[in-house]
């Protein structure tokens, strides 16, 4: 090709590229058809339905057990050496997380500590699901020997001597816990051997009178819970004004490239099949093929937590409970075995995301980039069946995701 011919293809391309930007520019990709607009509003903040009351816990909505329940988060007197509360792990400068692999209180778990911003809606607690509401959940790490490592006798006069008057203002008259010989100073059902012989010793209509004063600090701890909400992000402008057709709102909500990434979300990546809803979380549990970690024991994720609260001491049926058995479908009618619930998690609320490094039950990965990659490739799971298969995603485009997920910053707002 002669070097004129080369030139004047030269301005050809370049003609094309300009021509072509300022299509892009002019005449952007077609707006959102009806379809996807109906997807959109499922996700958009503004749909979360009012909170509804939970039947198991009559306080859930009790302001003066909301105040409580907020100073025993923060209270490290509730715990084995004096230095573990609920807020060590769920530290409200973090988004109500750690930002560690594995959570750490008197000694190190075996799991990622769970955001817990907006869980009032979620029917399962924990990765595994193994807690059917906020108060139960918040009573297992109490007696657990590597979170706050305690029991329920302590507990119980640190209830008397600290917080009486706050306590018989909401749940009634304390027993009398003076008696050191019915009620000693540690016992409780929990591993360490001298506090659960303790425990045993004690007669049945006293561990009664403690374990109650235990149920009630979860419940209030529970309403305290219930109102960390997640709230408006840079998304939920964004959608707001595309259900209103605002186009110069929207331009100014989201870039092109966060656009392209949630079109990919609820597109080609498939994201909400387990990312769905206003919370961006189904609230069940799914088997993604996420690596176990070497040194860890092995984790069966909702197959061992589907059996946990069935026979958990405080679910949904107890007599702790304030539900009907009516109000507890959720527990009655859950799959409880089955090849599918095998290393199947309960993936987390999307909001607030970017800032939650490390990812997945274990902290496996250390970035969203590692998390995309995943998907994209569809590893085969350690055991059971996997849920997903490989995207086939460019960097790019996995790019754009990532770009998308950053908006759903929102301020976190707790009582």
């Amino acid at each position: 090709m002669s070097e004129r011919k080369q030139l004047v293809a030269g301005f050809a391309l370049l003609f094309a590229l300009i021509i072509s930007g300022l299509t892009y520019i002019l005449w952007p990709r077609p707006a959102w058809t009806e379809a996807e607009l109906a997807t959109l509003r499922t996700l958009w903040i503004g749909s979360l339905p009012p909170l509804a009351p939970d039947p198991s816990n009559q306080y859930a909505d009790d302001p003066r057990a909301a105040e409580f329940g907020k100073q025993l988060f923060f209270d490290t007197r509730f715990s084995s050496n004096g230095e573990v509360a609920c807020a060590t792990c769920h530290i409200p400068e973090k988004g109500f997380q750690d930002g560690l692999p594995l959570a750490r209180g008197i000694g190190t778990t075996t799991r990622r500590t769970m955001p817990i911003a907006g869980t009032a809606y979620s029917p399962w607690l924990f990765w595994d699901g193994r807690k059917d509401s906020q108060w139960a959940q918040a009573l297992g790490p109490m007696e657990s020997a590597v979170e706050h490592g305690g029991n329920r006798t302590q507990y119980a006069h640190l209830i008397d001597e600290f917080y009486r008057t706050e306590y018989e203002s909401i749940f009634g008259a304390l027993p009398d816990f003076s008696d050191t010989a019915r009620f000693p100073e540690s016992a409780g059902p929990v591993a360490d051997p001298i506090a659960s012989a303790a425990w045993n010793a004690m007669t049945p209509e006293d561990r009664e009178a403690v374990t109650q004063v235990y149920v009630n600090m979860g419940k209030a701890i529970a309403a305290y819970e219930r109102l960390i909400m997640t709230g408006p992000s840079r998304f939920d402008a964004y959608v707001q004004a595309a259900l209103k057709a605002d186009t110069k709102t929207m331009n100014s909500s989201l870039t092109s490239d966060e656009v392209e990434g949630l079109r990919l979300f609820i597109g080609p990546a498939n994201c909400i099949q387990c990312h769905n809803g206003p919370l961006f979380t189904d609230n069940h549990f799914h088997n993604t093929g996420v690596p176990a970690v070497d040194g860890l024991p092995e984790d069966t994720g909702r197959a061992q937590g589907a059996q946990s609260v069935l026979t958990d001491e405080f679910n949904c049926l107890s007599p702790y409970s304030d539900a009907s058995p009516e109000d507890c479908s959720e527990l009655r009618f859950m799959v409880a075995d089955g090849e599918e619930l095998l290393r199947a998690f309960k993936p987390p609320s999307l909001r607030n995301v970017a800032g939650r490094a490390p990812y997945m039950h274990a902290g496996q990965f250390t970035t969203l980039e590692d998390v995309l990659a995943h998907y994209n490739s569809a590893p085969t799971a350690p055991a059971g069946h996997t849920e997903i298969e490989p995207l086939g995603l460019s960097d790019r485009q996995l790019g754009y995701i990532i770009a998308f997920l950053k908006t759903l910053d929102g301020e976190i707002t707790a009582p």
